[in-house]
């Protein structure tokens, strides 16, 4: 793309939608403050998180956060991330509980086929909830967004868990005129989506503006990769080459990161903020669509693991 039409595209990012995005985000994390007994903020160290501990700053700055960070931790992270988590929580000085699915797997309360390779997406969703029971936390916030796949854009904003921690679309509650409905009886929670309303291009354009640090799988470098079933796996120790594939070495970038083992990352050259924002604003296909495997194991795999307890 040619530097006019991504300067365009950048000095998009100062426009008054921004601020107005800001301050509804702004206003909900602290309706959460206001209305929630013990909520907590997830943070993973992705892109959409690293937002929200922005907004979360703008929120209660110069005082400390009045929710401690939660990361529900496969232990099939890519390390690059986790780094970057631990070094952004030590710049803030803020708590960080890490709770992680190998612990339930020991408890047996997660049970794989294979522990050592299987996808620990889905039962990060026991992990969770074991978590929410232990600490008592009656709101948990989340970088979830409606655009990135048609099961979040059900989603309240203030997303209602009944007592087994399962979410009914059928059973949300109006959200009229910014007015949100917090009552919860003892056991119930609420996933709470500060970001809802945002889209990738507004996320990009806002790590823009605030200058915002991210893990650097985000932008173009150098990977091996196995072209299967219409995705880069990258390869790894979790994800080998099975037989007869070909293993390349290709230019790519992540546009979202989770489980190594159902997340990929796709072709790309954008090694710079403004370089991304650019390829974003011209991609047709959602970064889940793009670059979640279990996404694609059927129509409804990720209302099917929302129901169940998954952010």
């Amino acid at each position: 793309m040619n530097t006019a039409v991504e300067k365009h595209i950048i000095d998009a990012a100062s426009n008054h939608h921004l601020d107005w995005l800001e301050s509804e985000a702004i206003h909900i994390m602290r309706e959460v403050a206001a209305e929630c007994g013990k909520p907590a903020l997830l943070f993973s160290g992705g892109k959409d998180s690293v937002v929200l501990l922005r907004i979360a700053e703008k929120a209660f700055r110069p005082g400390r956060f009045p929710f401690p960070l939660v990361h529900i931790d496969t232990g099939h992270n890519f390390a690059e991330v986790i780094e970057f988590r631990d070094r952004r929580i030590a710049e803030l000085g803020e708590r960080l509980i890490v709770r992680s699915v190998e612990e339930s797997i020991r408890r047996g309360t997660v049970r794989l086929r294979n522990p050592a390779s299987d996808s620990r997406n889905a039962a990060q969703a026991v992990t969770l909830l074991e978590a929410i029971a232990e600490f008592q936390f009656d709101a948990c916030i989340g970088g979830a967004r409606r655009d990135e796949e048609k099961a979040r854009a059900k989603e309240r904003i203030f997303s209602f868990r009944d007592e087994f921690g399962q979410w009914n679309p059928k059973a949300q509650r109006p959200e009229l005129w910014d007015l949100y409905n917090t009552h919860i009886h003892p056991g119930e929670n609420m996933r709470v989506f500060p970001i809802s309303n945002w889209t990738e291009l507004d996320v990009w354009q806002y790590i823009a503006r605030e200058k915002l640090a991210l893990p650097p799988i985000y932008f173009a470098h150098e990977r091996q990769v196995i072209s299967r079933n219409g995705f880069l796996v990258p390869l790894t120790a979790l994800t080998p080459a099975q037989e007869g594939e070909a293993i390349e070495t290709k230019t790519v970038r992540f546009r979202t990161v989770g489980d190594i083992s159902c997340t990929c990352p796709v072709a790309s050259d954008a090694a710079t903020v403004e370089a991304v924002i650019a390829e974003t604003a011209m991609t047709k296909i959602t970064e889940r669509g793009a670059t979640r495997m279990d996404d694609q194991a059927s129509e409804a795999s990720m209302e099917q693991r929302k129901k169940a307890g998954y952010f």
